[in-house]
Order: structure tokens, then sequence, then C-alpha cells
């Protein structure tokens, strides 16, 4: 297996603890909801979806800071209960090898590039998009709703990157 030069990065914990602690403060933009079928609701911290029948945290989520002009908020989903964070940095996601858009931003948040998933493995779109120096991050993120699904970084780079901890 050929070692990839970048890693994911999933929600951080301290995010998907917060929305389970809001969520319970009853904040009307948290929605404690149980699934209702397969395939609907991606856990942003585990990277797996959750099942019919589980509960999830429904909430407002900006991957971007406010302030920059490629900012937007949009509904991600984490479980309601505490479930461990994906470990497995070096590989891709199996629960998300399709349906998703890969988005290159530098390090001013700016978009410079984009492309689909059209029937491409993502190791090589992603390993694509990584070539230009530019290329700070790249947000992997739903193809149908467009929300935010996890990031991916070069491999190197420091876990507390301030784009890894947007607060909520």
């Amino acid at each position: 297996m050929k070692t990839s030069n970048f890693r994911i990065v999933p929600l951080a914990t301290e995010i998907a603890e917060a929305a389970r602690r809001v969520v319970n403060a009853g904040s009307a933009d948290h929605a404690l909801i149980t699934v209702d079928s397969p395939r609907s609701s991606p856990c942003r911290h585990c990277l797996q979806w959750a099942q019919p029948g589980e509960r999830v945290v429904l909430f407002p989520y900006a991957a971007i800071p406010s302030g920059n002009p490629y900012s937007e908020t949009g509904p991600i989903f984490v479980h309601a209960n505490e479930c461990r964070r994906y470990s497995a940095i070096n590989e891709y996601p199996v629960d998300f090898r399709n349906g998703r858009v890969f988005r290159a931003y530098d390090l001013s948040y700016n978009i410079i590039d984009a492309q689909l998933m059209n029937g491409s493995e993502p190791e090589v779109v992603i390993e694509s998009l990584l070539q230009n120096p530019d290329t700070a991050f790249v947000d992997v993120r739903s193809v149908t709703y467009g929300c935010f699904t996890f990031r991916v970084v070069r491999v190197g780079h420091a876990s507390g990157l301030p784009f890894d901890r947007v607060a909520l």
C-alpha cells in the first residue's frame, strides 16, 4: 500500500463534545435527532455513518472562519453519545469514497481549486490538489448537500492548525 502525502483531519473532539453539551442545554440551533435511514447522517468526528435508531446532534458549523469571503455555515452531524475520533489519519475513510467534492484553499482561506470525485480514486484527486504549493488544505464536502465532511492536510502539518479548532 502506497503511503499518502496527506492526513485526514476529522472534526476536533472538543467541537463534538461542545455540540453535545449545547444540545443538552436546549440551544435552538442544535437538534437531537434519531436517525431513520442508513447513510443519511455522517458523524464528522468518527467519520462513520450513524445507523438507524442512533441519535445524532445536528448543528451549524463553519469550517472556514467567519470574516472570510469563503466562509459558510452549514449543518453537520456528530453522534449524540461519545464516539472515538477517526484515527486512521493516513487512510481515506472508506465510508466517504463516493459523493464528495474536494475544495483546495490557500492560507488566507481562499478557494484556489475544486474537483468533483468523478469515478476517480479520492487519494489521486487529493494528491493532485496538494501538488499546488499554494494549497494549504483541502476540505471534503458532500456533493448533494454541500456539507463539510472533513479536512485534509499535507503530512507534517501540526495538529493544532487554527482551522482544526473552529468554535461553535
